[in-house]
Parts: C-alpha cells; sequence; structure tokens
C-alpha cells in the first residue's frame, strides 16, 4: 500500500497497535504462533467494517503465519501449508458471542468454495483454556483447523496495524495471499461468500 494512503490511518488505531506490538514482541516463542516479514498495512477509512483492496497489485502481502493446531497438538497450521490457494483467515474466541453466531455461515462458505482452491483457517485468540476452544469446535462442528494463539502473537504478521480488539475479524487472501478483504464484523454466508467467489476466479 502507497505511503499516502498509509498516512491516513488515524492516530488512535495507530497508538492502540503500537502497543500491542510492543507487548506481544515481549512474549517468548517457544510453540507460540509466530509470524514475520509482509507488506500488508491495514487502513479503515471513515471507520468502516468491510474493506476491499483493489486492484490487486495493490495488495499487500501478510508476514509468516503459523502456529500450533488447535485440535492436534504437536502439529502446526501455516498460510503457506495452502500455497495458490485462496485462504479465509477467521480470528474467533468461543467466548465471544458474536463468533458463534457466525460460525455456521463461515462453515457453509467453507463447504461451497473449497472445490474452488479455497482454504479456511482460524485463529483462536484470547482463549486460554485450550480444552474450551477445542469443545467450541466440536460442537459447532467446524471442518477446517484453527491456530491455537491465545496471545494474538500471529496478528504481528500483519504488521501490527490492525484493529485488534475487533473479534470476530475476518481476512480474504488471493491465490498470492495477499490481502484482498478484510470483515471487522460478524458475517452471514451471502456476506462472504460473494466476495470469495470473486476472488477465487481471479487470474494469477
Amino acid at each position: 500500500m502507497s505511503g499516502s494512503t498509509a498516512s491516513r490511518r488515524t492516530g488512535s488505531v495507530l497508538l492502540a497497535c503500537v502497543a500491542v506490538v510492543a507487548a506481544l514482541a515481549g512474549c517468548a516463542t517457544g510453540t507460540d504462533a509466530v509470524a514475520s516479514g509482509g507488506t500488508f498495512d491495514f487502513v479503515s477509512p471513515g471507520g468502516k467494517t468491510d474493506i476491499t483492496y483493489d486492484p490487486p497489485a495493490s495488495r499487500g502481502t501478510i508476514g509468516t503465519l503459523a502456529g500450533p493446531d488447535l485440535m492436534n497438538e504437536g502439529k502446526t497450521v501455516s498460510v503457506a501449508d495452502f500455497p495458490g490457494q485462496v485462504v479465509v483467515l477467521n480470528l474467533w474466541g468461543q467466548w465471544c458471542g458474536p463468533c458463534r453466531a457466525e460460525v455456521p455461515a463461515l462453515e457453509q462458505v467453507y463447504e461451497r468454495t473449497r472445490d474452488q482452491g479455497v482454504a479456511f483457517v482460524g485463529i483462536n485468540v484470547r482463549d486460554p483454556q485450550r480444552d474450551k476452544a477445542e469443545d467450541f469446535v466440536i460442537d459447532n462442528r467446524v471442518g477446517y483447523p484453527s491456530i491455537y494463539d491465545p496471545s494474538m502473537r500471529t496478528l504481528l504478521a500483519l504488521g501490527g496495524n490492525f484493529p485488534t480488539s475487533v473479534i470476530p475479524t475476518t481476512l480474504v487472501l488471493d491465490r498470492q495471499h495477499r490481502v484482498a478483504a478484510v470483515f471487522l464484523r460478524a458475517l452471514l454466508a451471502e456476506d462472504l461468500q460473494p466476495v470469495v467467489e470473486r476472488i477465487a476466479r481471479e487470474t494469477a
């Protein structure tokens, strides 16, 4: 994203993000989710909750994003596991009412678009009790993997310029894993599916 666009981010969002990045940077790595690099620079002009980044050449990439597989201890999940695919990233917590409300829609879009080269990855945040997050996945029959990231360390992959207080949040990455769309709200299937299908139809 251009410098002129980046300059439009609000001071309050910047200050909040600086604080979050400073806190997360102090976390030990170990088996925590990890993230580095990337060129994505988040801007939400006018308080929008639905943001698209077009044309595709203007999109920024996220950094390396990977972390523990919530449902399979000892394994990891990474965006890099899905080369050449559209990847839908959903930040959620079992404590979050809107997350519970939107999960059937996310599962529906996942099932309808997976044959179009679309992958979904959840990022479970702020859930210190892993078993409760696992129960959420089982109870809601979620078919796609989630990274277990109670410290929200994965958000460093977004360059720090992101309103991390908004849960749920959904990002749609194109086939080159550039950020094509961001939703800062709970979604219905009719909100998400057309966007995902449009991005899946884009030529490389």
